[in-house]
């Protein structure tokens, strides 16, 4: 089981770094900070400036304590919350990703909250530094608790974007 949740974390690890730096850095073929800036400020999120370093951070800060097993509960909040705003923003498209679905982001956030269910094994620091009590269900129903709480707030603000918008627009 150890060796399964290493492989897990790091799987996860691997696949988040690369969303982040895809909007970040424009590596692994993204659009990098002024286009992905371009599609945050599209769907609401803005200023999309900044809510890309908000995303891409979060993304890069989360993926480092799951790859490591460090705090987990709290690196897999930081990623339910954030896939739960990238979720929100692409469901119009469907769920499927080859239609701009939410596949992806949900898939990813729920791999987190499982992470923190199950906590991230014996190949851990949270295990090195003796912090086998961030395992459990508390820990996992937490994880979920903070991440969408959090996620409310970038939710919110766009939803109040998005009215403005469509009262702009109906006036025109």
């Amino acid at each position: 089981m150890n060796l399964g949740l290493l492989l897990l974390r790091l799987l996860l690890a691997a696949l988040l770094f690369g969303h982040g730096t895809q909007k970040l850095f424009g590596w692994f073929g993204g659009a990098g900070r002024a286009g992905t800036a371009a599609v945050f400020d599209k769907w609401g999120f803005v200023p999309g400036r900044r809510m890309v370093l908000v995303a891409g951070f979060a993304e890069l800060a989360g993926a480092a304590s799951v790859a490591a097993g460090l705090l987990t509960p709290g690196g897999c909040a930081v990623l339910v919350g954030t896939m739960a705003v990238a979720a929100a923003a692409t469901a119009p498209n469907g769920f499927w990703a080859q239609q701009g679905g939410c596949e992806v982001p949900f898939w990813y956030g729920a791999v987190a909250a499982v992470l923190a269910f199950t906590g991230p094994g014996a190949w851990s620091l949270d295990h090195a530094a003796g912090l086998r009590r961030l395992d459990g269900y508390a820990w996992g129903f937490a994880a979920l608790a903070v991440g969408l709480a959090a996620a409310a707030v970038p939710l919110t603000a766009r939803a109040r974007v998005l009215r403005a918008r469509a009262g702009t627009s109906s006036t025109s």
